[in-house]
């Protein structure tokens, strides 16, 4: 499994071609299973669904919208979180996305834990959460049994101000919060992905 730590600010179109590119890649056997780690530009992202409310007045975000295929509504990706995309062959997994999703979420709750944050998930919610406060964002989908998309944390402070446009994940209430913020102390980018991705190698690999 190769975890690839991506530098710069990446466009989420950008990011989108290169898992999609990458699926195609592990279909006909050139590449093997890859997580992509790193840091997008601003950009709020929707399901394929109806209802967008969650976005509540599009036209007045201060950064452009891009409908993708995971599930799940408005959510914020940018600066100062680590966004991962664990591109890989579920059919040599169980085919079992639901599976996939708790890794993935376990995987984070154990990095969170190595900085002195006690993250957990909340019943019937998907995501990273400190109680009430949610840390990070999860939405998965597959084509032919490949993985795609993956999740945000958020890590520093910087990465908080644009939530307050939208209703994240669709969730009334929900206060947003990061990993810096849960610590009590500066973490960068860099140091939270490296954990991140060793979590990541060792629950899912196969």
């Amino acid at each position: 499994m190769d975890i690839i730590h991506l530098p710069g600010l990446i466009s989420y179109e950008d990011g989108l071609r290169l898992q999609e590119d990458t699926v195609d890649d592990i279909l006909i056997r050139t590449k093997g299973d890859t997580i992509y780690l790193l840091e997008h530009q601003p950009v709020y992202t929707i399901g394929r669904l109806r209802d967008r409310s969650s976005l509540r007045a599009p036209s007045f975000l201060p950064h452009p919208v891009h409908e993708t295929i995971r599930g799940g509504l408005a959510t914020y990706h940018g600066p100062c979180q680590s966004a991962g995309y664990p591109i890989l062959n579920l059919a040599t997994r169980g085919k079992d996305l639901h599976e996939h999703l708790r890794k993935i979420e376990e995987a984070l709750i154990r990095a969170c834990q190595s900085f002195g944050v006690n993250a957990g998930r909340r019943d019937g919610l998907t995501g990273v959460w400190v109680e009430n406060r949610k840390l990070a964002s999860i939405g998965v989908g597959v084509r032919k049994w490949i993985s795609m998309h993956g999740f945000a944390i958020n890590i520093t402070n910087e990465s908080l101000p644009p939530f307050f446009a939208i209703t994240p994940c669709g969730l009334d209430g929900v206060s947003m919060t990061s990993l810096e913020a849960e610590a009590g102390r500066p973490i960068t980018v860099m140091e939270a992905s490296a954990a991140i991705g060793e979590e990541l190698r060792e629950l899912l690999s196969v």
